[in-house]
């Protein structure tokens, strides 16, 4: 079960598509949104305004019974640990984290591009937990109004492909995490125009998810 964050259904079946493409058809991917909240997440107060919506979805898809992993779909993970404490044994992956080990494996340097200057904060903070700050050189940002880039795919790639090059080229990134779950067209895009790994969270945390349901 893969849960939107956000209201927006047509972001929710855009990142399903995006896991039912990763999984392939022996492990089927559905999606939900989440009943209430903001239709975007880019400040803290939509974090936190989330993460009740999300173990609230969580714990209906667990009750229904047939829910062989969570993945949580926002950079952010809102409700991760939430959604972790009433789980049990079914892994709950949150796309930021699972994007952010993969960036790091073999202790590579990493950078992260996203569209949301207000979550600069509470991203690199999250690096910190993982206890990778020491790998991390830093985010660099797209220009413009996150919801308007939203509205547009073509200016949202181009703008993530600057976004990306900073932080190649000013930071010394070897490799660079696209920070958005509704960035997940975007970065499957951009994959082919660099020659680092470009890690696009909602791919990385299925492969998590196949290597903990394989443990």
């Amino acid at each position: 079960m893969l849960v939107n964050p956000n209201t927006r259904t047509a972001t929710t079946e855009m990142m399903t598509a995006i896991a039912r493409r990763t999984l392939g058809p022996l492990l089927p991917v559905h999606g939900v949104t989440v009943r209430r909240g903001p239709r975007m997440l880019t400040d803290p107060s939509h974090l936190r305004a989330a993460a009740p919506e999300v173990v609230e979805a969580g714990r209906r898809a667990l009750a229904a019974g047939d829910c062989a992993a969570l993945i949580v779909a926002a950079f952010g993970d809102p409700g991760l640990e939430g959604l972790r404490a009433v789980a049990g044994e079914v892994p709950v992956v949150g796309i930021g984290e699972a994007s952010l080990r993969e960036a790091s494996a073999a202790a590579t340097r990493f950078g992260i591009a996203t569209t949301t200057p207000l979550l600069a904060g509470p991203l690199a903070d999250g690096v910190g937990r993982l206890g990778l700050a020491g790998l991390f050189t830093g985010l660099r940002l797209t220009d413009g109004d996150p919801e308007a880039l939203s509205a547009d795919p073509t200016a949202l790639r181009e703008s993530l492909a600057g976004a990306v090059r900073e932080c190649v080229a000013h930071d010394g990134a070897r490799a660079v995490v696209i920070g958005g779950g509704p960035l997940g067209d975007a970065a499957e895009a951009l994959r082919p125009r660099f020659d680092i790994p470009l890690i696009a969270p909602i791919p990385a945390a299925c492969r998590r998810v196949t290597r903990l349901l394989a443990r």
